[in-house]
């Protein structure tokens, strides 16, 4: 879905938010609305500057971009600033939930505070700023909402209950907000990504990467463009008629 320097992007005129949109999976996310004619609003929480960075690139791109510094996880701040950049725009076209967070432990070890932390962030967030963004989307009769889960969410992991339970309820919460929504010409799907090249990843040891790469059939762990890919997808105007769905970008690691 590139672009001539000519030629509109499908996108042109459409307001997009991605929330965590400074790295990794979000940033991609970003890049890609970006090419396809969005002014995308980039959310971050303590990285201003990185959330700059990507803006910037969009910018360089021929593209439009801003920031916007709130939590998901404080509901007064993230109503606030949907506010913002709703009455700055007058409308708000696109709602990529990507904010996330992990908070691991075994179950018998967990703190209350590491489950409430993640679903605060991972869950509630979603929640706040779907309800947020339906609003305007359904006054203008349209709009486009990604939710993105995890494979986790589908076939649980030892040492992250709270993470796995999470992104499994935005699976919930993306069906109901579809049957709700689609009568204002709203979709709400979801994608779940596997193992992808991240931060989040970075860390893990080769053991255990090779250890992972050994469960999944393609046998390599995806790109953040993977997924961005999907996201481009699903708010175009090719995927009208889809609603309700996940999209699976795993490498076959789980197939549902």
């Amino acid at each position: 879905m590139c672009m001539s320097e000519n030629q509109p992007g499908p996108l042109a005129g459409k307001i997009a938010l991605v929330t965590g949109g400074s790295r990794g999976i979000g940033r991609a996310i970003c890049l890609r609305l970006g090419r396809m004619g969005a002014l995308v609003v980039v959310n971050f929480v303590s990285r201003p500057e990185a959330a700059q960075a990507v803006a910037d690139e969009i910018i360089a791109a021929g593209g439009k971009a801003e920031i916007s510094g709130f939590n998901v996880a404080d509901t007064t701040a993230t109503e606030a600033a949907l506010k913002k950049i709703i009455d700055a725009h007058g409308r708000l076209d696109i709602l990529v939930n990507n904010a996330g967070i992990t908070r691991d432990g075994l179950l018998v070890k967990m703190k209350e505070e590491q489950w409430d932390e993640v679903l605060d962030t991972n869950l509630k967030g979603a929640f706040t700023c779907l309800k947020a963004a339906a609003r305007p989307m359904m006054k203008q009769r349209w709009g486009r909402i990604v939710n993105i889960s995890s494979v986790v969410g589908f076939s649980g992991n030892a040492g992250q209950l709270n993470y796995s339970a999470a992104k499994a309820g935005m699976v919930g919460l993306t069906r109901s907000a579809a049957r709700e929504l689609a009568p204002r010409q709203i979709t709400v799907n979801g994608v779940a990504p596997g193992y992808i090249v991240t931060d989040m990843t970075s860390g893990l040891s080769e053991e255990l990467t090779e250890r992972i790469k050994a469960e999944i059939p393609l046998g390599t762990l995806g790109e953040a463009d993977d997924i961005a890919a999907a996201v481009a997808w699903l708010v175009s105007e090719e995927a009208r008629y889809v609603t309700g769905q996940f999209i699976h970008v795993n490498g076959g690691m789980f197939m549902g």
